[in-house]
């Protein structure tokens, strides 16, 4: 029973990371008004919004107007779910699941909006840091979470880190070289797993960052000074840390 609840729940979840990966950058209440096709504009029944099974059944289109649905909102409603299941399996029924759950949903619609707009909202990022520092307080929690002090100097450190890198880059090229939401999507991980995680997180990010890249530069579809969003790379450089740190 626990594991279809942790199904259900990844579903759901999934389905509300579509709605403020799509409303968010737009400045829409992610709360208010029912779902829509957002090509038609036409509202969503609520038996063709229940997750995973509604794309599926409807083969992908709207039932109004026909148009494809991107297979991007199923992609995230599998992703949540099956983030949903990992964390459940390897933590079981435990606060720390429940935050990490909470961890997992927000990376999920920061990778998504950053990766399309090139942005990180602070409505996102200021959570993540209160509840980051917070939690550092109780002591029963896993052993991948530091205590208070550890995670003040880790938030610091993660938000100055970045805030030096925009600050030297400035100087040396006159342009801005990365954005402020970078560092406090690193501000954020520091308040959650310590100053220790910051190291291993910037030097994973950047090498998946260039291994990414990479092939773009000697294809020349790319440029050294081309705009690339970072948000992602940090997601993933953070979600390496944590599987390597249980390891």
């Amino acid at each position: 029973m626990d594991f279809i609840f942790i199904i259900l729940m990844g579903g759901l979840w999934g389905s509300f990371a579509n709605v403020c990966i799509y409303r968010i950058p737009l400045d829409k209440g992610v709360v208010v008004g029912r779902s829509y096709c957002p090509k038609c504009k036409k509202l969503i029944s609520w038996y063709d919004n229940i997750p995973v099974l509604s794309y599926l059944f409807i083969k992908g289109k709207c039932r109004k107007c026909k148009k494809e649905i991107s297979k991007k909102y199923l992609l995230i409603e599998l992703l949540t779910i099956l983030s949903f299941i990992l964390i459940y399996f390897f933590y079981g029924i435990s606060l720390t699941t429940v935050l990490l759950l909470i961890l997992a949903l927000a990376f999920i619609i920061i990778f998504f909006i950053d990766l399309k707009h090139y942005i990180i909202p602070n409505s996102l990022t200021f959570p993540l840091m209160i509840l980051g520092f917070v939690k550092s307080f109780n002591p029963n929690l896993s052993e991948l979470f530091p205590n208070y002090i550890n995670s003040i100097i880790g938030g610091i450190f993660g938000y100055g880190i970045i805030w030096s890198i925009i600050f030297f880059y400035k100087i040396l090229r006159n342009k801005e070289g990365m954005g402020l939401g970078d560092a406090k999507l690193l501000a954020a991980i520091g308040f959650w797993f310590g100053w220790i995680a910051l190291p291993f997180v910037i030097f994973s990010s950047s090498i998946v960052a260039l291994l990414v890249v990479f092939p773009g530069l000697l294809n020349k579809s790319k440029k050294f000074s081309s705009q690339i969003p970072f948000g992602p790379y940090i997601i993933i450089g953070c979600i390496l840390y944590i599987i390597f740190i249980e390891q």
